[in-house]
């Protein structure tokens, strides 16, 4: 077996080709031996590296380039298999991961005899358990109890650790599990104290804590995170679910403009760069990013990029205010797009257009809501009924039906309430407790709108709106 640490692009306790040394590109440092051909190692670990971020395109494109180097390579294979399960992010690609396995080996038996040490063969198991029979829950729970079992066995490997971690995150199909991220934040603290500069340690710590409550303990994560993996995209946007759940807007904005760099395009980054400015109060220059990922848009962008885009849409016109906006009028393709971005368009369309006394235009949305909230209930989702409730609160509101208002805000923010939490900008566009607190400084009940704020607060830090309407409320209170 060799043993080869590598921290790109130093290499140290071994000496391999100078190409990736070359690419200048610093993902962090880890110590993952193997039995390969010294010229494809290199490779394998720039590829772990990258999975460690989520970069997977990036990881995939390196696992491939060992086993060009090296056609045998059983732990290339794995890797390659490793970068279409997404635990976090709840997203699996079961038959692009049993390809690669199929050209390692035809069978399970065939691809374990490639692999030249016990440990391998181990890791090789785990991965066939990932992606053999039974639902994706079932798969996943069998996995991270397979990553257990490697990571007891093998005490001193630290990637053994970091792939239970990131398995324990998956295990709620997406939606956080605090006992279990808990669990999960102890595995990663273990791997940061044993070597600071491994990007799993300091990324996994994060997705642990990037909530309200236990924020505060991943911000010396998310402080390392960027400076451990700079060429990583990733880790500068991941610092930011703690930054957003601090309210940090100026660190939020930084480190997401780094991330987007010159991709202008409606995604993940640059919807996080957008609400940051918005909570800076940088109305103009948010407006500004709009536009622009908006002109950049091809026509045929695929419905990831137009959900996204109908959700910045939202957060701008609900975070403005600004109801006579021109963006109000956009004509946007949501076809095969998700309930949840569908259901907050749809919200922030109707909404803009009853403040502006549009009663029709509010109203058709209100219909539009009811027909996501329809085509969503097969999955659960509870985010497109509560913006219904929202909407059809502010239009009993608006009509002198407070005791309608009221009920349905009542039930709206026990909704809420009830939900996981989800990272970044609010799932719900206009949180509950915020519109409820407006809806009680209109009815002059200041106190219970104080109330409302506060917890409002307390699920999104230092949000604009929600201090906005707290410092109302406490000036109509005399507090």
């Amino acid at each position: 077996m060799r043993r080869c640490t590598i921290a790109i692009p130093l290499i140290a306790s071994c000496v391999v080709t100078a190409s990736l040394a070359a690419q200048d590109a610093r993902l962090g440092t880890i110590d993952f031996p193997t039995s390969s051909a010294p010229e494809a190692q290199p490779h394998f670990i720039r590829g772990v590296l990258y999975l460690h971020s989520f970069e997977y395109s990036s990881a995939a494109e390196a696992f491939r380039e060992a086993q060009k180097l090296d056609p045998d390579f059983a732990m290339a294979y794995w890797g390659e298999a490793m970068t279409y399960t997404h635990p976090v992010w709840n997203e699996q690609d079961v038959d692009s991961a049993r390809a690669v396995l199929v050209r390692l080996g035809p069978t399970p038996e065939a691809r374990q005899a490639k692999a030249s040490s016990q440990r391998e063969k181990d890791y090789l198991t785990a991965v066939e358990v990932l992606y053999g029979e039974g639902s994706k829950a079932e798969r996943d729970t069998a996995y991270s109890l397979a990553m257990k079992d490697l990571m007891d066995a093998y005490p001193e490997d630290d990637e053994a650790k970091a792939f239970y971690a990131v398995s324990l995150l998956g295990l709620n199909q997406g939606e956080r599990d605090v006992p279990t991220y808990m669990r999960a934040a102890a595995v990663a603290q273990e791997i940061s104290s044993e070597n600071s500069d491994h990007p799993g340690g300091a990324h996994y710590l994060i997705h642990s804590f990037d909530d309200p409550v236990h924020a505060p303990l991943g911000l010396s994560a998310a402080r390392a995170y960027s400076k451990i993996a700079p060429a990583a995209p990733h880790a500068q946007h991941m610092t930011t679910h703690i930054f957003v759940a601090l309210g940090m807007w100026d660190e939020v904005v930084s480190q997401n403009e780094i991330a987007v760099g010159d991709r202008l395009l409606p995604g993940h980054y640059t919807s996080w760069l957008a609400y940051g400015l918005l909570q800076q109060g940088r109305h103009a220059d948010a407006l500004a990013l709009l536009e622009k990922v908006r002109g950049n848009m091809r026509p045929d962008a695929s419905p990831n990029r137009r959900g996204y885009l109908a959700s910045m849409r939202a957060q701008h016109q609900v975070s403005t205010a600004s109801w006579e906006s021109p963006v109000a009028s956009w004509e946007l393709d949501l076809s095969e797009v998700g309930p949840w971005r569908r259901a907050r368009d749809a919200f922030a369309v109707g909404f803009a257009a009853l403040r502006r006394g549009d009663r029709a235009g509010a109203e058709a949305a209100l219909a539009r809501l009811a027909d996501v909230v329809a085509d969503s209930e097969e999955d659960g989702s509870t985010v497109p009924r509560i913006l219904e409730m929202e909407l059809g609160a502010a239009l009993a509101l608006a009509d002198g039906d407070s005791e309608r208002a009221v009920t349905l805000m009542e039930e709206a923010t026990a909704m809420e309430d009830a939900m996981p939490f989800v990272f970044g900008p609010p799932a719900v566009v206009k949180p509950t407790h915020e519109l409820f607190g407006e809806m009680l400084l209109e009815l002059d009940r200041p106190a219970d709108a104080q109330a409302e704020f506060q917890r409002a607060l307390s699920l999104a830090p230092r949000r604009a709106l929600s201090l906005l309407g707290l410092a109302r409320a406490a000036e109509a209170s005399g507090d």
